[in-house]
């Protein structure tokens, strides 16, 4: 039997995400854009651990981790690109 999940772990997450998509769309820059998707991708993070923790399936840490690791290869990339930058340098 599966263990309900509690609320009061998955509200404040929640509403960080709806925080991160008001400043994804009304961000003033690209910067902040950038930096509001980030967010977003360790708040996914933070919602698979919340999984892992209060359900038997494990394969949400793999899919944390793999997000964690693309999450900082794009912010990686769009910091080069806004910089003005070309990848091979």
């Amino acid at each position: 039997m599966i263990p309900r999940l509690p609320l009061i772990f998955f509200i404040p997450l929640i509403l960080s995400c709806f925080l991160c998509l008001y400043r994804v769309f009304r961000g003033p820059t690209s910067a902040d854009r950038i930096v509001a998707v980030d967010i977003l991708g360790i708040l996914v993070v933070g919602f698979c651990a919340l999984f892992v923790v209060y359900t038997p399936r494990k394969y949400f840490m793999d899919i944390a981790i793999a997000w964690t690791l693309l999450g900082f290869i794009g912010a990686l990339t769009l910091a080069k690109y806004l910089e003005g930058k070309r990848f091979d340098e």
